[in-house]
């Protein structure tokens, strides 16, 4: 079925270029290219309709149906109505210990990565003296100014 309806549509859409392509083009002279036409209505003048013009208009309803049927077809045989692309790719596995992600009322996930809340100290026991901040010390001594200034390049020349 789907193979008659795809050949037809094939079939259906070479006469429709063929149909299109055999028109003469209205309009199609000098004066046309600039406007001028030799009626004042939106599309140029309009003749009598030719059998080439409305075979032209029969093919591309016939065309447009063969569409939509083998889009419709197509779906149905495969059963994905309603599918995503997205079915065929592997879960990845959450990390041990990590929290699921958040949901935000609708179902969207924000792009945000929740980290785990840091482990809490427990509390000094009454009495013992409460632990004292130091702060580390630094892994370099601070620079020292030199004695003696660096010389100082003469100014170079205004550009031009």
């Amino acid at each position: 079925m789907i193979g008659l309806l795809t050949a037809l549509h094939v079939l259906v859409a070479v006469f429709l270029i063929l149909g299109v392509l055999l028109q003469s083009a209205r309009g199609a002279d000098l004066a046309g290219a600039f406007g001028g036409m030799g009626s004042q209505t939106a599309f140029g003048p309009r003749g009598t309709a030719t059998f080439l013009s409305k075979a032209t208009v029969v093919l591309a309803v016939v065309f447009m149906v063969t569409s939509l049927t083998l889009a419709i077809l197509s779906n149905r045989i495969r059963g994905t109505a309603g599918d995503t692309v997205l079915r065929d790719e592997p879960a990845v596995p959450a990390a041990p210990g990590a929290t699921p992600p958040a949901v935000v009322p609708g179902g969207i996930q924000p792009d945000v990565q929740l980290l785990p809340p840091e482990p809490v100290s427990p509390a000094p026991a009454p009495g013992a003296p409460a632990p004292t901040q130091t702060a580390p010390a630094p892994a370099t001594p601070p620079a020292q100014a030199p004695a003696n200034p660096p010389a100082q390049a003469p100014p170079s020349p205004p550009a031009p």
